[in-house]
Parts: structure tokens; sequence; C-alpha cells
């Protein structure tokens, strides 16, 4: 079943269970339909909220510790868990269950193209908030949805490569960047073991288990095993060892790790930091947030300017030599 399926089943059940709380409501006390629906989406709203606040609570549990710079105050904290619900509210919601992969094509682009990863339960709606700035920036890019949900994250490395290809061939560009939001990160680094440097120019992970997170636990799926880890001072699952043990440090020097210190999801969140990459620590943004918050968006955009500047700066060189 593909993840947009299932959000619209999941969806679908959550209407029902809205419509059943509202009947119940107009029969038990009369109230108005428009009363008794209010109260029926209202309780199922607030089921999400709950949820969303629970995963706050068991991050910190085995949360790393907090520097005093990411430090947030009560109003700051309250606005970072609004846009963490708001954000995952609106991505599964709305943007996910009508997503599909697509390619955007801009011909003349100085900077190489864009491929688009999410993360573990989710598809290419995810990136709704990134893709219209590389349209705006006249980037090429295109989305990929891995599947099967709860398949082995080596085994996305093969739709990763169909990806790489498909952007080179269409673009005539050598190397591509590739971002990857959570597990989709480690399906990059999973495609960087096997196809090695030659055609990616860089790798952004944004919230990436990088070393498990204690929240896999209750996931399900050979890629919620492979994301695991046992504890905040405990071991990464084999897998994860295996991966990095496979890394030198020309692949390392090509990835970015954007991480938040009030990840929801992966905890403990120093999981983020990558030994020998570029490493890009937040503050005040959830784990789902992390594809849509400003700053965010932003560092992503610059990460993948400094290759034109790279790109020119060689040029330079090379005229002058």
């Amino acid at each position: 079943m593909s993840s947009r399926l299932l959000l619209r089943l999941v969806l679908l059940v959550q209407a029902l269970i809205a419509c059943a709380i509202g009947a119940a409501v107009s029969a038990w006390s009369g109230a108005s339909w428009w009363q008794a629906g209010a109260i029926g989406v209202g309780s199922v709203v607030l089921a999400r909220l709950l949820i969303n606040a629970n995963n706050f609570l068991l991050s910190r549990r085995v949360a790393s510790p907090m520097p005093p710079e990411h430090r947030l105050g009560a109003g700051a904290a309250l606005r970072m868990f609004c846009e963490e619900f708001g954000a995952s509210m609106l991505v599964s919601s709305w943007h996910m269950p009508r997503a599909r992969a697509h390619t955007r094509i801009h011909p003349g682009s100085t900077l190489p193209p864009v491929l688009l990863l999410h993360g573990y339960g989710c598809n290419s709606g995810y990136w709704a908030h990134l893709a219209p700035l590389l349209d705006a920036a006249g980037i090429s890019h295109a989305t990929l949805d891995l599947e099967p949900l709860t398949g082995d994250i080596d085994g996305f490395a093969s739709r990763v490569e169909e990806g790489v290809a498909s952007l080179r061939r269409q673009t005539g560009a050598r190397r591509v960047v590739i971002v990857g939001h959570s597990m989709g990160g480690l399906a990059a680094r999973a495609w960087l073991r096997l196809h090695g440097t030659a055609h990616v120019a860089r790798i952004i992970t944004l919230g990436t288990p990088h070393h498990g997170t204690c929240l896999a636990a209750f996931g399900i799926g050979i890629n919620a095993r492979q994301m695991q880890r046992a504890g905040v001072g405990g071991p990464a699952c084999a897998w994860l060892s295996e991966l990095a043990a496979s890394e030198d440090a020309d692949a390392r020097a090509r990835i970015t790790s954007i991480y938040s210190h009030h990840d929801n999801i992966v905890a403990p969140q120093l999981s983020g930091h990558l030994p020998a990459a570029r490493n890009v620590a937040i503050g005040g943004v959830g784990h789902v947030a992390l594809g849509r918050n400003r700053r965010v968006l932003a560092a992503v955009m610059g990460e993948i300017a400094t290759l034109e500047t790279a790109r020119a700066e060689a040029a330079v060189s090379h005229a002058r030599q």
C-alpha cells in the first residue's frame, strides 16, 4: 500500500470518527448540527495534538544535553510546538494525501539538479515548501516516493540511483544534489555506499538519525529497525554501524547534516551530528517542521548556492593558470 492511499484511509477513518462523535453529541444534548460537527472535528484534532505532544515528551526522556544557546523560554517553546503541530497537520492531511512524485527541469541552470527524498511514512508531498523555492531559483529537481513503506533502506538505493540517473540524463549535469529528510538522508547514504561519490555534488540531510533514534522502537518494518538506537548512551543498530564503517573521508566531506536540538522524533538529538561531515545545528524546530521552517529552508538553499560559488571560483582559478 502506498503512503498516499494509507493517508487517505486514515483521513477517512478520522472523518467517520468525527461524524460519529458529532452524531452522539447531537443525540445526547440536542446540539445543532454545526455545534455537534465542531465538537466531532475538534475531538479528532485534539487527539492528534495529544499524539504530537506525546512525541515531544518521549523525545525529552532520551534527549541529548541542551546547549545553553538553544534553550527556549516558555513562549518560544509554545511557538515551536504550534509550528510542529501545524506542519504535521498540513503535511499529513493535505500535501501528502494529494502528492505524486514529479520532476521539474529548468534548462540553463548553473546549479546541479536536486533529488528530494522524504522520510519514514511520508511521500513526495513532504517537499511542498522546498520545491517552490527550487522552482523560483530555476533549479531542476525531482521527488521520489520510497516504497514499500516498511521496506529495507538498502532497497531504496536502487530507486535513488534511478532518480539520479534520470536527473543527470534530462539536465546533462554530471553531478546532482540529494536532499533527504530523516530516513531519506539514510537512503542517500545507502546509495552513496553502493555507487560512490562520482555523481553527487552534495548530500544535505534534515533531521536524519545518523546514529539511530530511540523512538524508532515504536515504528514497524525493516526500515524502522534499521533506525533504532538502544538508549541515550547505547549503540546504534548494526545496520547503522555498518553504514558508518563503509564511508571514507571523501564521502563524509560531501554531506551536510542539518539537525535540531528540539527534534521530537530523532532522540537523542545529537544523533543528527555526523563526524567529518559539515554539521549545522539549530534550535526551536520540530521534526516535521524542518521541511517548512524558513530558517531551515534558507540553510538548504544556501548550501546549494555554495556549489555555484565553488564552480565560479574553480573556473576563475583555471583561467588564471
